[in-house]
């Protein structure tokens, strides 16, 4: 008779789900994309390879720019165009150039102004910028998919049951991106260049075709200038038009952020290295310069042809060029087949985008949170956060209806938010390297894009609305992320000076290791004759053990992991071990277990009651690594060590 199943058998498939959930690593270090840190045997690429790379998210705004641009401005759309040109050549570009030589490593203009912040101002400033990067990355994935959805829908060759289910189509395609991090997303710089070469190739020849119809009907030139002096009869008065309609157009300066982010990719010099690597340098430079190159001359072009060439009324909500403006002209002048073909490599590309948006949120959000003890352990795998970002996709197609227009302003918020942080880190590192001409330069672009995000807020404050419901976000995980890991040993290794060595050896020959904490008031020699005592006639401790101070020097508290530092201070005749740590009870817990293991010695540690409300301690451990030292000491060390009988003794008075 065959034997029946263990009861525990039906777990099996559970446990085998959250072995393949929690498979990845994290992604800053192993996960490959557009937005990682290359590991060593990574291959690096010129630098124009890697400019495609990044090109999918910045070429890919051809699809929709010039679409949103004409409906945002009408016919000073091309004015506006120019307005946004001008700014990214002399004001984003700039700024990136000035990231890329600060920032070599691909940390970004976030990593500089943590720099310029110390503490908990500094972590908080990350955390909001975080939730603006999250905006920005998240309306990528899922605008890029709304459009490429518009180029499917409105492909003469499209089954028509697909008609009238946008949204349908959109959450298939975000579902498709999914399935491709899921089943393991290998880097293909390959794969970029030639979605970018045809995208660009085939945007060559829809904006050539289209400025040999405006050479050939001079008409057209005509109609434009009349209907601007119509509409705007002063030219200061017009010039003012575009200076307010040109936020609606940010999404033209999408893909700068990308561009350093991609950095670690672009293969140097012979003589580079990590400290210097100044051919990196040179070539992220040369990167950032010739895609704006290309993209200027593609924004104004392409903002001339739709504008003359299309009926406003196309530009419409559900006209055909709606999201859609150079697909409709390669349809309308190059025929279907050409404009299928073109449909299909916007799609690509699109698509494409996603996916470099999709790996910039796997590893952007676990470079900044794990390290500040605010993210839960399944967030240093991919595919829970994959499955995390895709609902969230999921939920913003679903509140804007696939809708590219409506996606603009949230996209926008998110792009300004990032270009102004960064204007504002490179004025901030000028100012610090004495260079008053470029701090003044900066501050005037910085200056320029804080006017550019403010009235981009107001004008569409979805942006401000989705941005501020990430942040929220975010600092409600990151915080109870924080409070449930405040227990964890958060020391990565500890350093005991020579004389500190021979000090706790000293002890440990005499039979036991006997340690008091103290906390340093005046430091004179009344203070720890005073806590001997208490030590002798409260804590039972005999007169012959000798006694070891630990005191803790806390240089910021708002860091979770950090290596301890022991060094050996010889005060009043008192022998005390001076500690340097982000935490009080986690640097205490981890020299216990670390001079056990050294010593072969159970070690005592003696503290003092702590007053105060107890919650106000926790707060006060939590935010400052002090407060209620004792309690919190034992709990550290009861969660590393499960063992009682090797756990460190802890004796409170």
């Amino acid at each position: 008779m065959t034997a029946p199943a263990p009861a525990h058998r039906p777990r099996a498939a559970p446990r085998r789900l959250r072995a393949w959930l929690l498979a990845g690593t994290e992604q800053a270090q192993r996960h490959s994309g557009p937005h990682a840190q290359p590991a060593p045997e990574h291959r690096l690429h010129p630098w124009w390879r890697v400019m495609c790379l990044t090109g999918v998210d910045y070429f890919s705004t051809l699809g929709y720019q010039p679409g949103i641009a004409a409906l945002a401005a009408g016919a000073v759309s091309p004015i506006a165009t120019a307005v946004l040109v001008l700014v990214t050549l002399a004001g984003a570009l700039p700024v990136y150039r000035r990231v890329a030589r600060e920032s070599p490593h691909g940390e970004g203009s976030i990593a500089m102004l943590e720099k310029q912040l110390s503490w908990w101002n500094g972590k908080i400033l990350v955390l909001v910028l975080l939730g603006f990067a999250c905006t920005d990355f998240l309306i990528t994935i899922t605008l890029s998919a709304a459009d490429a959805t518009a180029h499917i829908l409105e492909n003469p060759y499209a089954p028509h049951a697909l008609h009238g289910h946008q949204v349908a189509v959109t959450l298939v395609l975000l579902a498709l991106l999914a399935a491709v991090f899921l089943g393991g997303f290998t880097e293909a710089v390959g794969i970029a260049v030639v979605l970018v070469v045809l995208y660009l190739g085939l945007n060559a020849v829809v904006v050539a075709d289209s400025l040999v119809r405006l050479a050939t009907h001079p008409h057209l030139f005509t109609d434009w200038h009349a209907l601007l002096v119509r509409e705007h009869p002063d030219p200061l008065a017009l010039v003012g038009f575009a200076l307010i309609v040109f936020p609606k157009l940010a999404l033209g300066l999408s893909g700068f952020e990308t561009g350093v982010a991609v950095m670690p990719l672009v293969r140097g010099a012979p003589g580079d290295s990590e400290q210097h690597p100044e051919g990196r340098i040179r070539g992220a430079r040369t990167l950032l310069t010739t895609a704006a190159a290309i993209m200027a001359f593609y924004l104004i072009t392409s903002s001339l042809a739709t504008t003359l060439l299309i009926p406003h009324e196309a530009f419409e909500p559900g006209g055909p060029a709606n999201g859609r403006a150079l697909a409709y002209l390669a349809h309308r002048d190059l025929g279907a087949a050409f404009g299928t073909v073109y449909d299909v490599s916007t799609i690509l590309i699109l698509w494409f985008a996603g996916a470099s948006a999709l790996a910039g949120l796997l590893n952007l959000v676990p470079r900044y949170l794990p390290r500040y003890g605010m993210a839960p352990h399944w967030a240093r795998a991919v595919r829970p956060l994959v499955l995390l970002f895709t609902l969230i996709g999921f939920a913003v197609t679903l509140v804007f209806q696939a809708s590219v227009d409506k996606q603009g302003g949230a996209y926008a918020t998110g792009v300004l938010v990032l270009i102004t942080s960064a204007s504002l880190a490179v004025t901030l590192a000028a100012a610090r390297h004495g260079q008053r001409g470029r701090t003044i330069g900066f501050g005037v672009i910085a200056a320029v894009f804080v006017y550019t995000t403010v009235a981009n807020i107001i004008e569409r404050p979805d942006g401000l609305i989705i941005g501020s419901i990430f942040i929220i976000a975010i600092l409600v995980v990151s915080f109870t992320s924080r409070a449930l890991r405040s227990f964890e040993l958060r020391v990565t290794g500890v350093r005991l000076d020579d004389t500190a060595l021979a000090w706790v050896r000293h002890s440990a020959d005499a039979g036991a290791l006997h340690l008091v904490a103290n906390e340093l008031d005046s430091g004179d020699a009344a203070e720890y004759v005073d806590k001997v005592r208490k030590a002798r006639e409260e804590l039972y401790v005999p007169e012959r053990v000798p006694l070891l101070f630990l005191e803790v020097t806390i240089p910021d508290s708002s860091e979770f992991e950090a290596e301890l530092d022991v060094r050996a201070v010889d005060r009043h005749g008192f022998r005390i071990l001076c500690l340097t740590s982000t935490s009080v009870p986690n640097a205490i817990a981890a020299l216990l277990l670390h001079l056990r293991d050294v010593t072969a010695v159970r070690p005592h540690v003696y503290f003092e009651w702590s007053e105060g409300n107890p919650i106000a301690n926790f707060l006060r451990f939590l935010f400052f690594g002090a407060g209620e030292v004792a309690t919190v000491t034992r709990e550290v060390l009861r969660e590393a060590e499960p063992d009682p009988g090797a756990r460190p003794y802890v004796h409170v008075a």
